[in-house]
């Protein structure tokens, strides 16, 4: 019999908890879009689970009335894998940061989305250590000046969605904290896509890096420094559509140059569904140091098996193939080897 689908509200997906973070924080946006997004999904909420690590992002299981594990540094990926694979019946999602995720964390988010591990993982990337006080993160500027690099940092800064296509993930998203209904679209999308879906959230830190993506948000620029990715559609973009997005002229990436400049049908035409990772990466590539040509929406949306769903295949004909139930299984397997009785 199919499940009927639960009737929630945001408020239900609200914790009793009071939510810490500093007045102003993108973390709040977040927060409410997500609340408000979760009744959609019409799944219970004992079987929804928010793993985080560590950093200001990872306060959200606190605050989301569902399961949840505040883990450990980094970890938040291998723990939430565990969750997926022997609990195929959860909507599993993971709150990290840019530091969590991407420093001490950074083996284990990619081979959770290399695995394609069903699990939703939003990185909040605020180009900063918010927790710690203001150190620079793996997505810091080079040249960034800050506590631990008072002469300006020396590294080359990660881009987490050309990360995430080079570990083959299956679906890579982008969005902004303070754009609701474009944050909301994309979880939308997450949360439908069977597989590891990861979701980078230009998430602004008022205190220790206010303003990084003013460019992106301000109605003055954000038309011109923002590409939008739609399904199906030509990428163009400006107030006055005079940007698109075209392939160089050698055919091995991609480019932004003037639309009139650009015949109709040289136009990019976005498509999410390519398998080849190439492409979305050569979007992934286009933004400049100072935010302009930054795609959002969906780069990736590619079908291919789940981790969770290989290893339930392979456990389930490992048990028939012997034609003997779980429970057979279980105890040769506590009788295998040596084995002592005690009087």
């Amino acid at each position: 019999m199919a499940e009927i689908p639960v009737k929630l509200t945001q408020k239900d997906f609200k914790s009793d908890q009071e939510v810490r973070w500093c007045p102003g924080c993108g973390d709040y946006a977040i927060l409410a879009a997500l609340q408000g997004f979760m009744p959609e999904l019409g799944i219970p909420r004992e079987r929804i689970v928010f793993v985080s690590g560590i950093g200001c992002s990872s306060r959200f299981p606190y605050y989301m009335n569902t399961y949840g594990m505040h883990s450990i540094h980094g970890r938040a990926p291998a723990i939430a894998t565990g969750l997926s694979v022997s609990r195929p019946d959860l909507a599993v999602w993971v709150v990290t940061g840019d530091g969590d995720a991407l420093s001490i964390g950074g083996n284990h988010l990619i081979h959770a989305l290399r695995r394609n591990v069903n699990l939703k993982i939003l990185l909040f990337n605020n180009r900063i250590y918010g927790l710690t006080k203001g150190q620079y993160s793996p997505t810091s500027e080079l040249g960034k000046i800050t506590k631990s690099t008072p002469s300006g940092s020396t590294d080359s800064p990660f881009n987490p969605v050309s990360l995430a296509l080079g570990a083959e993930a299956s679906f890579v998203a982008r969005t902004i904290d303070s754009d609701r209904k474009h944050l909301q679209s994309v979880l939308r999308a997450a949360a439908e896509h069977e597989g590891s879906a990861l979701v980078e959230i230009y998430q602004n830190c008022n205190i220790f890096n206010d303003g990084a993506f003013d460019q992106l948000k301000d109605a003055d620029t954000r038309d011109d420094y923002l590409i939008r990715l739609e399904h199906g559609q030509p990428l163009t973009f400006g107030h006055e559509g005079q940007w698109c997005v075209a392939r160089t002229a050698g055919g091995f990436g991609l480019e932004v140059r003037p639309t009139e400049a650009v015949a109709a049908t040289d136009i990019v035409t976005h498509d999410v569904t390519i398998a080849d990772p190439s492409y979305a990466f050569a979007l992934s590539r286009l933004p400049q140091p100072d935010l302009r040509n930054t795609p959002i929406g969906v780069f990736r949306s590619a079908a291919r098996p789940t981790y969770d769903r290989l290893v339930t295949e392979q456990i389930d004909h490992a048990v028939t193939g012997r034609n003997a139930t779980p429970e057979d299984e279980l105890a040769a397997l506590l009788r295998s080897g040596d084995t002592w009785t005690i009087n």
